[in-house]
Parts: structure tokens; sequence; C-alpha cells
């Protein structure tokens, strides 16, 4: 193929611009704020499941409590009632002296059910502590993931106007150059990596680093100045320029 020679030089020009956008692209995928909010998430989600645990455990407290308080409240109940009758003495000594030492029971029942509610407060306030522990460390995590989240957002902003601004430019840059050219070097391109054209630097292929032995360079340097010259290693095209050590 043959391209005049300022041609192949503006293709350094559009690979420039090729280049840079394949470097935006390239960080968008790559920011550490994704690795970021990965770990937030996994942390989240852990920090979930140990609040559900924790809230189980203040949960299964809370219903052994009423229950003891239900059953102390029967015992009060049961305690007043006799209370109120013997207070009253009225009828049969053997029923009077069964209900004093029903009293003695329900007295002792009274005070164990009070001692087994109070440990089971003391165990709960210890249970609400973890359980605020573990929300307080959930709602710091939030924060964290919601900082990173639009630090994240506020970087990718910047690299979609920096796109904006390179894609616009890449348009005329093309449009101006042969077709013929272009169709080439975008098929070079979606081949090789996104590197399409380098500039032949010292005798060295500036897309594979291959240097070129004193015989290769002879023949580049025979070749027409609008001939496109191609890497035989890489298959890149090779622009020519008075740095090219030829």
């Amino acid at each position: 193929m043959k391209a005049d020679p300022k041609d192949q030089r503006r293709l350094l020009d559009l690979q420039a611009v090729d280049t840079a956008l394949a470097q935006l692209a390239h960080r968008r995928r790559t920011l550490p704020e994704h690795a970021e909010l990965h770990a937030l998430a996994r942390e989240l989600s852990a920090l979930e499941d140990e609040r559900v645990r924790a809230q189980v455990a203040v949960d299964d407290l809370d219903r052994d409590i009423s229950r003891l308080e239900k059953d102390i409240e029967q015992v009060r109940v049961r305690k007043d009632r006799d209370q109120a009758r013997l207070t009253m003495g009225t009828g049969p000594a053997r029923e009077l002296e069964a209900l004093q030492h029903e009293m003695v029971s329900l007295n002792r029942r009274q005070t164990e059910l009070e001692d087994a509610e109070l440990e089971l407060m003391e165990q709960r306030e210890t249970a609400q502590g973890v359980l605020d522990g573990v929300e307080a460390r959930l709602n710091d995590a939030r924060k964290r993931r919601t900082a990173v989240e639009e630090r994240r957002d506020q970087t990718l902003a910047e690299i979609a106007k920096e796109e904006q601004f390179k894609t616009s430019a890449r348009q005329p840059l093309a449009d101006d150059l042969p077709a013929d050219l272009v169709a080439l070097y975008d098929k070079i391109r979606e081949s090789s990596g996104g590197l399409a054209a380098a500039l032949l630097t010292a005798g060295r292929c500036g897309g594979c680093r291959l240097e070129f032995s004193g015989m290769d360079r002879a023949r580049i340097k025979a070749t027409a100045p609008d001939e496109v010259v191609r890497c035989e290693e890489c298959r890149r095209i090779m622009v020519r320029t008075n740095e090219s050590g030829l």
C-alpha cells in the first residue's frame, strides 16, 4: 500500500488519540474504587449477618423476659388472692394452713423467677451492647461505601469527559486521512492489542521493539517514501522520520 509520508506521520496522531482512549477505558475498568467497593460489599454482607444474629439474640432474650414477667405476674395474682383469703381468716383451719404453706412456696417461686429475670436482663444488656456495636460498624461501613461511590462516580465523570474530548478529536483526524490507510490501520489495531502504527526510531520498531539488522535497515531505507512499511515481526505500520536511523 502507498500513502503520502505526511499521512503516514499523521497516523501517529491518530494512534496517540486511540492509545489515550484505550488508557481511559483501562482506567475505568481498573479503578481502585471498584476493588474497594467489592471488599466493602463483602464486609457489609458479613456485618449484616452478624447484625441478624445479634438481633436474634436480643429478641430471644426479650421473649424469655416477657415470659418470665407473665409467670411472675401470675404468681403475684395468686399470692394476692391467697393473702386476701388469709386476711379474712374464714374457712377451715386446715385450709388456712395450706394457704400459708402455699404462700411460702409462692414467695420462693417469685424470688426464683425474679432472680432468673434479673439474670436475663443482664444478658440482654450485654446482647444489646453487641448489637449496638455491630450496627455502629455497619453504619461506618455504609458511610465508607458512600464516600467511595462518590469518589468513583466523580472519577468516572472525569474519564467520560476526557473520552468525549478525545473522541471528538479523533473523527476529524480519521476523516482527513485516506480511507484505505485508515482501514488498514483499524484492522491492525484490532488484531494487535490497540497499537497499529509506531515510530521507527534508531533502527528499532516502536511497536514490538525489534532492532533491525544493517541489511534490514538498508532494505527499509531503499523503500519508496510513500510505501507503507510494516514490521516483519509484529506487522504494525512503521512510520519513518528523520529519527528512524536509516
